[in-house]
């Protein structure tokens, strides 16, 4: 019977065994008539029990018992009804004869406000009777058969009311608490990783049939990324550079001859240019010691060679940087934080955007580009590597990001999809001219201009002398200290980094329009671009 005892729960009771058809009815409790209690529908092939009424209003069901502790052997004498499926055992939580839960007379409920307060149990023997004999049913088999008048608690009936018996489908108990674990547990699973679905799926024992692709080869298209990237990744290499102290870091360079020269940027190499260590690994894992061939800080590129050049060399070839468009695709391959061989893939997002970029060391002055801007994810590590477009052909050299932060775990910037590309076009002669003389070779227009924001273009700034070289471009062009250069050829010019960056797109020699203003009025002129030899 489930009931408190000074707030105290009495401990559970396993259901009592079935009634047999010549089951006695329980003689009533002195002074107190047991209420009529209608027949239950007969279900097939068991007896017919008595039910008690169902009270109008139902009182809230007790919430269901643990399973009942193990009897006691030491009472192995009481409860020996032959047959019964605790035979020589006490009833667990049944009270002694004559007495209650609480100590009460057991022909009388004690509990006010029970169904059945004042009234023996219906079903329950009362104290000092034997049990009705049960059906048939194996002597000490668990969980002995449900037995009408009982509720399906586990308890004595607890504070549910009984109901009639409906014959039913056999319930699912559990299943729809069963289907919210699995779900959950495979949301767990997806979580983790699709591989430890696969592992799970190809370990089924259940006699199920996984089914797999055939066996056959895939075939990529050259023009796909996969087959770009196949084709490339031979050509490209991982750059260590260190100083003579040990100190460096890591770059990406590719293939620019068969003779073995590698172009990379400035600032990967630049740790090792004085009696430093630099070494070349290729995605097979063979490996090359090199040396610095020349090196240009204000481009940021430069050239390495690698010593005892392998003979197969696949230089990779040269695209057009001028003919990209925006929204082209791009293919980015490097070593990004260390990650070798990395291809990430993106578009061009735009065109000439001036950038002027440094590698933050100390006494380590600007380079200046009009860069191929790219949202392919481009990081530390990717530095030098090529740009391609759907061709695989390269367009660019990636030199620099721009990011929102500062750290990606090691204090390094890490990728938000602006990084930038010296073009290919101005790379390739800057190359060439290092591998020819070992030196950098500048185009200029012979002016001194700020390099702030603000002034709406790039202003000639210092004395007669200092701004505007002497018997250079820009002087025989007619510009004096204090003009506003405005426009370069067809480009848009707001700063002085974005005018440098537009000069060394071209080469010495090269003849170009420029367009100015003075006093509030515009001019334009051409100018015939001289050159400058070395970073000094």
């Amino acid at each position: 019977m489930s009931s408190e005892n000074e707030g105290t729960a009495v401990s559970p009771v396993p259901s009592a065994p079935p009634a047999s058809e010549e089951t006695p009815a329980a003689p009533p409790a002195a002074d107190r008539p047991v209420p009529p209690v209608p027949a239950a529908p007969p279900a097939a092939n068991a007896p017919t029990e008595q039910l008690p009424p169902v009270p109008t209003e139902q009182p809230a069901a007790a919430p269901a018992s643990p399973p009942p502790p193990a009897p006691d052997a030491a009472q192995g004498a009481q409860g020996a009804q032959a047959g019964h499926p605790y035979a020589a055992q006490p009833h667990a939580g049944q009270p002694a004869a004559g007495q209650s839960a609480a100590g009460q007379p057991a022909a009388a409920h004690p509990q006010a406000g029970h169904p059945y307060a004042g009234q023996p149990h219906p079903g329950h023997p009362q104290d000092g009777q034997p049990y009705p004999a049960p059906t048939q049913q194996a002597v000490g088999a668990w969980p002995p058969p449900a037995v009408p008048g009982y509720a399906n608690d586990g308890g004595w009936g607890g504070t549910a009311p009984l109901q009639q018996p409906v014959p039913q489908q056999p319930r699912k108990k559990g299943r729809g608490g069963l289907i919210a674990a699995v779900l959950v547990a495979a949301l767990v699973a997806g979580g983790i990783g699709g591989g430890i679905g696969f592992g799970l799926a190809g370990s089924d024992s259940s006699g199920s049939t996984v089914v797999s692709a055939g066996g056959g080869s895939v075939q990529r298209a050259p023009e796909s990324v996969a087959g770009v990237a196949a084709a490339a990744l031979p050509s490209t290499v991982t750059i260590d550079a260190q100083n003579s102290g040990g100190e460096g870091g890591t770059g990406t360079g590719f293939v620019f001859d068969t003779e073995g020269h590698i172009v990379t940027n400035n600032h990967v190499v630049a740790e090792a240019v004085d009696n430093g260590k630099v070494t070349a690994t290729f995605p097979d894992g063979k490996k090359y010691d090199a040396e610095v061939v020349g090196h240009a800080q204000g481009y940021d590129v430069a050239v390495i060679k690698l010593k005892e050049a392998p003979s197969d060399l696949k230089p990779l070839a040269l695209g057009d940087s001028d003919q990209v468009a925006v929204g082209d695709p791009t293919i980015a391959i490097g070593a990004p934080f260390g990650l070798s061989n990395t291809v990430t893939t993106g578009i061009i997002s735009a065109k000439n955007r001036p950038v002027a970029s440094s590698d933050g060391g100390a006494g380590s002055k600007a380079s200046y580009m009009s860069a191929l801007q790219t949202d392919a994810s481009i990081n530390p590590g990717n530095s030098g590597g090529p740009l391609l477009n759907a061709d695989g052909a390269v367009i660019g050299i990636n030199s620099a990001i721009q990011s929102a932060s500062g750290g990606f775990g090691t204090g390094q910037a890490g990728s938000i999809g602006l990084g930038f590309a010296i073009p290919i076009n101005q790379a390739k002669f800057v190359a060439q001219e290092l591998i020819k003389t070992g030196e950098p070779v500048y185009a200029k227009i012979g002016a001194s201009v700020t390099m702030t924001e603000g002034e709406g273009g790039a202003r000639i700034v210092g004395d007669s002398d200092s701004a505007v070289e002497p018997g250079g471009p820009a002087a025989k062009a007619g510009l004096e200290p204090g003009d506003v250069i405005t426009r370069f050829d067809d480009k848009a010019i707001d700063s002085g980094p974005a005018l440098i960056g537009e000069i060394w797109t071209h080469k010495p020699g090269d003849k170009v329009e420029l367009t100015f203003e003075r006093d509030g009025r515009e001019k334009t002129v051409e100018v015939t671009l001289g050159s400058r030899v070395g970073d000094n």
